[in-house]
């Protein structure tokens, strides 16, 4: 017995088939008596219906000519040329950034080196003033020979001696100096335990 066809396709689409109810196989609520005794029946296995010729649909070829085919419309094109105008300005201000930045650092390297060279140039005009000054002239004139009159110039050898603390010319004895008088008893206690304060 062929299955009903409801009214409508999308209702029965909308059901699952094995709940479909097939012709003659159960009972309807109109046949149902109060007491006829309820017998079980097994469910009957589900199965896809096949599909009917009428239903299955042919879909003709893509044809490129019914695609819709983009268009520039003004508002596109003016929604483009924000877009570009929005990003150079981006760019451009981020440049400027970037060179404000560099301007910055350049001139903080810029203030620290003048502040050595300020530091140098002070440095050198100390030594120009040391010398010009006419003792450094004078004591230089002398290691050359050009002493003043009556100086005797005279050098040291090269492997000289350091000279004794008790030399001529030391400050230990200077010229003028009252010369203290020592006992022979100071002296054995000098040279038994050295030279006492």
């Amino acid at each position: 017995m062929p299955v009903p066809e409801p009214t409508r396709r999308s209702d029965l689409s909308a059901i699952p088939s094995f709940l479909r109810k097939l012709g003659g196989d159960a009972p309807t609520p109109a046949d149902a008596t109060p007491t006829a005794p309820a017998t079980r029946r097994a469910l009957p296995r589900p199965t896809t219906p096949a599909e009917r010729p009428d239903d299955a649909r042919i879909d003709p070829p893509l044809d490129p000519a019914s695609l819709p085919m983009p268009s520039l419309s003004r508002r596109r094109v003016v929604t483009a040329a924000g877009v570009l105008l929005a990003g150079l300005l981006t760019l451009s201000f981020v440049r400027q950034v970037g060179e404000a930045t560099a301007a910055s650092d350049r001139a903080a390297e810029l203030r620290a080196a003048n502040a050595a060279l300020r530091d140098e140039v002070a440095r050198l005009q100390l030594d120009v003033g040391h010398v010009q000054d006419l003792h450094f002239i004078q004591l230089q004139g002398r290691a050359f020979g050009l002493g003043g009159k009556g100086e005797i110039p005279f050098a040291l050898g090269a492997g000289a001696s350091a000279l004794e603390a008790n030399a001529a010319g030391s400050a230990a004895v200077r010229l003028g100096a009252p010369v203290r008088p020592t006992s022979p008893l100071d002296a054995w206690l000098e040279v038994l335990f050295g030279a006492g304060g």
